[in-house]
């Protein structure tokens, strides 16, 4: 909470009355401009308290008329009535007065955003603008004038973009960002760096027109509206500019890139008319107007939103009191607005937290306004957010900010509540007291005694004697902290504390080193100082003697803590061990921790409340480790303020605030969302969690903790809610204080100390024990504190402790002291719950601890505990909106729940709702509903629900309204109804065509029912069809001899029936076909065989046949079988047999009947079970079945049934067979025999494997698979004949005789020598065929070498067919062609035609040496192609062995 001083501007004597201001935007320096008919008018400058400057005095014969201040250095531009512009320099006080450019009075004055231009103009309409340097200093005269013809109302600069962020273009540029990487380059124009100034700006004229003025100082009209134009702003989000007229008509216009203006959105502004208009713009688009009414009106134009902020006489406004002006502050978010009254009223904007951020709304509180004289015309925040300019038509206030201050010690506190006034509360006594001082109170201190105050420059103490307060001593002091322990005060200056007596007489003096800084923080509890200096260091007096001793040596902190700043806050505990501190960041932020100095261990440790968990440092027990410190309610906060208790040193409390929040500024007390953690501190288990808790609403801030309370402030104008207390204090006011002043302070209980507020010492004592005990887990310690205490109110307390800490071993034992036998019963029933949370809240419920139950079931998520919590507790909202959102799966029994709560309270109307919704209305309305048959009616014909329509039909039954139930059975669909109310009234026709309508069956049975009675059998044996009763139709059929009706019934029967009606037949000897064909339908097939076997019902018998299967008798299968073969039904015989599991007879039946075996049929002739045939039996079975397949041309079923057989080697004969190339491969990958690699590999050599690679390669691979090396060399040799024959490829053919020969050589030789001469072979061919290809290779580099190597090669012994002799031959006729020599080659060619005649030469010489010989020679090409007469026969077959 703050409050704010006013300070007077110190104006020189005869000093005018001001008729504005206007503070500097970064410096304190308020501008104040007077005037006065008779001698002119004058501007001022004032420093912030006030203090006037001298040098910076500017006085005129003319009134002034507008106050502007450069945006960075502290020049200020004013413009005269006479059209006089003046730029005042601080502290200088030079003064420059700019050429005469205007003759009229100014009328707006503005710079750019930098300073380096300005904008005068004047109500002539003459604009004029200004060149001025970096220092503020004006350059040669105005760049450009411009006469408008009308007066000039506003001015505003347009924004520009932001400029580049360097450091982000940094990190885009080393993450691999190439246009990033390329603006760092000097090529192209340089790069812009930061915000750039903008140049252009736009002029309104009061005829309503608005110019643009470009960077350039070139004009152009953008837009006119009607009226004279009051107000421009720029909407930087929207780029679109606002107009606000004298009427009071917001227009807003989007702007485009050629200059022209559209607009998008006009409206007008409410206002009181004939007044003067104050109106504000924020940089979030916020309009605020004030019109000389009682409330400010607010406009979003982001949002298209509107508010209004009013006065509240219950904060000491006056019904009646005017708003004038208005000001904000936006660092702050507040709303400063002066009154008619001398008042200043403040609005804070909160911002409530939302979960959608789109839905957030500002709220605007209203604050205690502050007082000053007069009428306050004009309101104006400083460049600091601490500092108000006001005036009030008489003189100009600075208003500066102050948080009021707040002190608790010994049962005594002491609040600000104005800058003068002090509201005091003596706890023990009962009084309430209000101190009125003649100065304006910087801090306070109390004590049981005494009540200190002081403001920076005088200290005055009064002395606190029952309801009186008496001023003991004042005297001058600079200090601006102050501390009292008894008799003895403790002031600060630099380097020393001094103690002083209540008359400010210097006792002692404690002295600090220079490096120990300057004290700059006191605190005293119980008989022990700390010190905090300015240089982050720490020292603890003792205060126990007559004379102040160290209790430890100073302590740098700086060397404890990283990146400390400043320390804001130290305290220490009761017994002086340890000191908490509170620090402020090397940035300015407040740190997130807060730490503590053990005195006797020199050690620093601290509690994070960012991550919600003391430094690792501290040492733990097993049971505190298990303290959920993680995800707990205080994680991601930041601590705003500290206290120990007053008696207690182990424990500490802190109030803490989210870290988002500007805990700096104390907005935090303005926040909801504020927690209250209470901590144990010692050296043996460190810190440990005690309690944590959110601040109760209507209590501004924390005072203290004095077990059993915590101690708050509350907020001016709110009533305490929870206060009990403050209704006992009795209100003495003090001498010349005005009147009474409001509570200032409440006290809340403990959470172990609820109920206990008044207990005795040694009660409280054991109780901080027994918490202490049971945070750190010492069970046993824990009950040894508590041992002799034998209040049950005690106990309950404990229980309640329970609860926070969920020790449930605990709580048993205290329920059983408290004798609370429900609590224990439910706790020890709540233990079949997994979850400890539900068990716990059991325990809270039975307490009467609601709320922390409640927290519970959420937080282990036991939405249907919590849903029956809150029907128990009579919560029905909550209720049913846990089961509508989490717990659906009770939803229904939610409604039906709260259906009858609402019936038991009378409001049916309510009650019916949720029976329909819980769709329990069936039933539970009409009978709720019952004794007002009236509504019911109307409820029935309403809901027009069968159901209900019968139960209203069964009431109107009841009440012997027939014709009415009839009608209400027939809406209900109800047909059995109908039938039997028609029956009872003898409508046996209506009833009848009901029944037959509908098809109804329990209507049709009743029917039947009733014809039976009354001897109409064939009616009855109807209706009984249609109610499906076949067995009571077909008793009457035999009873009644309805012989053809009863095989139609009992076909439609179930098969007991259709026995009974085969058994009436056969007894009756008449149609023997109906007894066996139910005989058979009822599954009695061997019955209704010997019957048809008996009768010789051939036909019956086929029918009973087709139903036979494996699970029939085999006799009877047989017989069957016997019955079809001698009628020469064989297929069905075979079916037969193999059902009989007679296989061999089933397979000579095919075979001497040539019946072909399917699939289908094999299949069921394999045995698979053991039990039916031997191993052996089945394999021969099997193979006999696949020969049979053999012999009927069915080689994949015959290769399944061998291979099932494990009969391989038949089976892959019988693929062979089918031919399946790729079935044969791959049963030979899969049996991996080498018999069958060997046959498979045969069978592909049969194929084209020439043209197929794949084949080849899988020949060759099945070969070396089924190790047979010769098979493998004779296919290689194959390979090579045919590479020779038909491609003349010698090189693929020697690669595939050498591998031949590889192969041949790995085989064992078991032919006698035949293998030996079979590798000479191969060798010799390979050494011919690679004589010929080096002849081949070698022709290139030494052609006639080669040529005689070539001949001396025919002359080889067995040259062919390794080489054949054509080929070389067609060598040598080739070279000499080539060479010439064609006589030669002539000469070569008959040589070849004389060794091979009967083969054509052709072949082996190409076309082009055979057309060369013929052009050469002249000899034809028969002669030369065709020297002894071949026949025609010889050469097809020669063409074909070439192929």
């Amino acid at each position: 909470m703050a409050v704010y001083f006013d300070h007077r501007i110190e104006a020189p004597e005869n000093s005018d009355v001001p008729i504005m201001l206007t503070w500097h935007s970064t410096i304190p320096l308020l501008a104040v401009a007077s005037s006065s008919p008779a001698t002119g008018g004058n501007v001022d400058l004032y420093l912030q308290q006030g203090e006037y400057v001298e040098s910076c005095h500017v006085e005129r014969p003319h009134q002034p008329a507008v106050l502007r201040w450069h945006p960075l250095k502290p020049v200020l531009a004013q413009g005269w009535e006479n059209g006089e512009v003046v730029l005042l320099t601080h502290p200088s006080g030079d003064q420059t007065v700019l050429p005469s450019a205007h003759t009229a009075s100014i009328t707006l004055l503005e710079w750019s955003s930098f300073g380096s231009r300005l904008v005068t103009g004047d109500e002539m309409g003459v604009l004029a603008v200004w060149k001025l340097d970096a220092r503020g200093k004006l350059q040669g005269n105005h760049l450009v004038k411009h006469e408008y013809n009308k007066p000039l109302t506003c001015c505003i600069f347009k924004p520009t973009s932001p400029g580049i962020d360097v450091a982000k273009l940094a990190r885009a540029s080393v993450s691999g960002d190439e246009s990033a990487l390329d603006m760092f380059s000097w090529k192209g124009a340089p790069m812009k760096m930061g915000p750039q100034e903008g140049l252009a700006f736009f002029v309104s004229t009061a005829d309503g027109k608005v110019h643009s003025m470009d960077e350039h100082c070139k004009t152009n009209a953008l837009l006119s509206v009607e009226g004279s134009i009051k107000k421009l702003f720029y909407l930087e989000k929207r780029d679109a500019l606002a107009v606000v007229t004298d009427t009071l008509m917001l227009s807003q216009y989007t702007l485009g890139p050629e200059g022209g203006a559209h607009e998008f959105l006009k409206v007008k502004l409410s206002s009181k008319s004939g007044q003067n208009v104050d109106i504000v713009w924020t940089v979030n688009s916020l309009l605020i107007t004030a019109t000389g009414e009682q409330i400010v009106r607010l406009w979003d134009l982001e949002r298209d939103d509107n508010d209004i902020l009013s006065l509240d006489e219950t904060l000491g406004f006056d019904r009646g009191e005017m708003i004038n002006c208005v000001s904000y502050c936006a660092a702050k978010a507040t709303l400063a607005a002066g009154t008619s009254h001398g008042r200043i009223a403040m609005w804070r904007m909160v911002v409530q937290p939302s979960s959608s951020r789109a839905d957030t709304k500002a709220l605007w509180k209203l604050q205690t306004p502050t007082e000053i004289e007069g009428n306050v015309t004009q309101l104006q925040w400083g460049s600091s957010q601490n500092l108000l300019a006001a005036n009030n038509s008489k003189t100009a206030l600075i208003l500066c900010e102050h948080v009021m201050s707040a002190h608790f010690s010994q049962q005594v506190a002491a609040v600000q509540l104005t800058p003068t006034q002090l509201s005091i509360s003596h706890f023990t006594t009962g009084v309430h007291l209000a101190l009125q001082s003649d100065m304006h109170i910087k801090g306070v201190c109390v004590t049981k005694d005494s009540v200190t105050v002081w403001n920076g420059k005088v200290v005055t103490v009064y002395e606190l004697l029952g309801t009186v307060l008496r001023n003991t001593g004042s005297f001058p002091c600079d200090s601006h902290v102050v501390a009292v322990h008894g008799e003895n005060l403790y002031t600060v200056e630099p380097n020393r504390v001094q103690i002083r007596t209540p008359q400010g007489t210097v006792k002692q003096l404690l002295t600090f080193s220079k490096s120990e800084g300057n004290p700059a923080l006191l605190n005293v509890c119980q008989s022990y100082l700390v010190v905090g200096t300015d240089t982050a260091h720490i020292r603890v007096f003792d205060l126990s003697r007559r004379d102040a001793k160290a209790h430890c040596s100073a302590k740098n902190l700086s060397d404890q803590i990283a990146n400390l700043g400043a320390l804001r806050t130290v305290k220490c505990n009761a017994n002086g061990s340890q000191v908490s501190i509170l620090i402020s960041q090397v940035n300015g932020r407040p740190d997130h921790k807060v730490y503590f100095y053990d005195v006797e261990m020199d050690t620093v440790t601290h509690f994070d409340f960012f991550i919600g968990r003391p430094s690792s440092g501290v040492s733990q027990s097993e049971e505190s480790e298990k303290q959920p410190f993680q995800g707990t309610e205080f994680s991601g906060r930041c601590p705003v303020s500290h206290f120990w208790d007053e008696s207690e040193p182990r424990l500490f409390v802190c109030e803490t605030v989210p870290v988002g929040s500007d805990s700096s500024s104390n907005s935090h007390l303005d926040m909801v969302d504020v927690s209250v953690v209470t901590l144990f501190c010692t050296q043996e288990h460190g810190l440990l969690l005690q309690d944590c808790y959110p601040k109760p609403l209507g209590l501004q801030a924390l005072l203290a903790l004095d077990v059993p309370y915590y101690y708050f402030s509350c907020k001016p104008g709110e009533r305490d809610p929870g206060s009990t207390e403050a209704s006992s204090l009795q209100t003495q006011p003090a001498a010349g204080a005005p009147g009474q002043s409001p509570h200032m302070v409440s006290r809340r209980a403990l959470r172990d100390f609820v109920g206990l507020e008044n207990c005795e010492k040694s009660t409280r004592d054991a109780m901080l024990n027994f918490s202490f005990y049971l945070t750190i887990g010492d069970m046993d310690e824990a009950f040894k504190s508590i041992k002799l205490i034998k209040s049950k109110a005690v106990w309950e307390n404990m229980a309640r402790m329970c609860v926070k800490t969920r020790q449930l071993d605990v709580a048993r034992v205290c329920l059983g002291n408290m004798g609370n036998a429900r609590a224990a019963k439910a706790l020890r029933e709540a233990e079949a719950e997994p979850e400890q949370e539900a068990q716990v809240a059991m325990l809270a419920i039975q307490l009467g601890m609601l709320e922390d139950a409640e927290k519970l079931y959420k937080s282990c998520q036991r939405y249907d505990l919590l849903n029956t919590f809150y029907q128990a507790s009579g919560q029905w909202q909550q209720a049913l909106e846990t089961a509508e959102v989490h717990d659906r799966i009770h939803l229904r029994t939610t409604y039906y729940s709260y259906a009858k709560y609402l019936e038991s309270m009378g409001d049916k109307t309510l009650a019916l709702a949720y029976y329909e919704k819980s769709d329990t209305h069936r039933v539970e309305v009409p009978r709720m509903l019952q004794d007002d048959t009236s509504s019911l009616e109307i409820y029935v014909n309403k809901m027009k629900d069968k159901n209900i329509y019968k139960w209203w039909a069964q009431y109107l039954e009841s009440q012997s309204d027939m014709d009415s139930a009839l009608d209400f059975y027939d809406l209900a669909q109800d047909y059995l109804s109908l039938v039997r109310v028609h029956c009872y009234m003898g409508n046996i026709q209506e009833a009848s065509q009901i029944a037959n309508d509908t098809g109804d069956r329990a209507a049709s049975y009743h029917l039947a029912r009733h014809y039976e009675g009354h001897d109409d059998i064939k009616q009855a044996v109807h209706f009984y069809t249609r109610a499906q009763a076949y067995n009571n139709a077909i008793r009457l059929c035999k009873e009644n001899g309805l012989d053809d009706q009863l095989m139609n019934l009992a076909l439609l029967s179930n098969p007991e029936d259709m026995m009974e009606a085969a058994c009436y037949y056969e007894e009756k000897g008449t149609h023997m076909d109906r007894a066996v064909a139910l005989y058979h339908k009822a599954g009695y097939v061997s019955k209704a065989l010997e019957l048809a076997f008996a009768t010789e019902q051939f036909a019956a018998l086929e029918l009973i046949a087709a139903d036979l299967n494996e699970s029939s008798d085999p006799a009877l299968l047989a017989r069957c079988s016997d019955f079809f073969i001698s009628h020469s039904q064989y297929e069905k015989s075979v079916e037969l047999l193999v059902a009989a599991k007679k296989y061999h007879q089933a397979l000579e039946l095919c075979l001497t009947q040539n019946l072909t075996i399917t699939e289908e049929l094999a299949e069921r002739m394999t045995v698979t079970d053991a039990k039916d045939l031997s191993e052996e039996a089945r394999k021969e079975l099997l193979e006999k079945i696949a020969d049979c397949c053999m012999r009927q041309g069915n080689y994949h079923l015959a290769t399944k049934k061998y291979t099932q057989a494990g009969s391989k080697l038949k089976a892959m004969r019988a693929l062979l067979k089918s031919g399946d190339t790729e079935k044969i491969i791959f049963f030979a990958n899969v049996c991996r025999q080498k018999e069958l690699f060997i046959m498979a590999a045969n069978y592909l050599q049969s194929l084209d494997w020439r043209q197929n690679p794949e084949i080849l390669k899988t020949i060759i691979g099945f070969y070396t698979k089924g190790r047979a090396p010769e098979l493998l060399a004779g296919f290689y040799e194959a390979c090579a004949q045919v590479e020779i024959d038909d491609y003349q490829n010698y090189e693929k053919a020697l690669d595939a005789l050498s591998e031949a020969f590889k192969c041949l050589s790995k085989s064992k030789d078991s032919s006698g020598g035949q293998q030996e001469v079979r590798l000479a072979d191969l060798q010799h061919k390979i050494t011919l065929i690679k004589k010929f290809v080096q002849i081949r290779r070698l022709y290139a580099e030494d052609a006639d070498e080669a040529v005689r190597l070539c001949e001396a090669l025919l002359d080889e012994p067995k040259l062919n067919p390794a080489v054949r002799v054509g080929d070389a031959f067609g060598f040598l006729v080739e070279h000499h062609c080539q060479q010439g020599n064609f006589q030669v080659a002539y000469h070569k060619l008959e040589e070849l035609q004389k060794l091979l005649p009967s083969q054509n030469v052709k072949y082996y010489i190409s076309q082009a040496s055979l057309e060369a010989l013929q052009k050469e020679l002249g000899i034809p090409m028969e002669r030369t192609g065709h020297s002894n007469s071949v026949k025609e026969e010889d050469e097809v077959e020669e063409d074909l062995n070439m192929s």
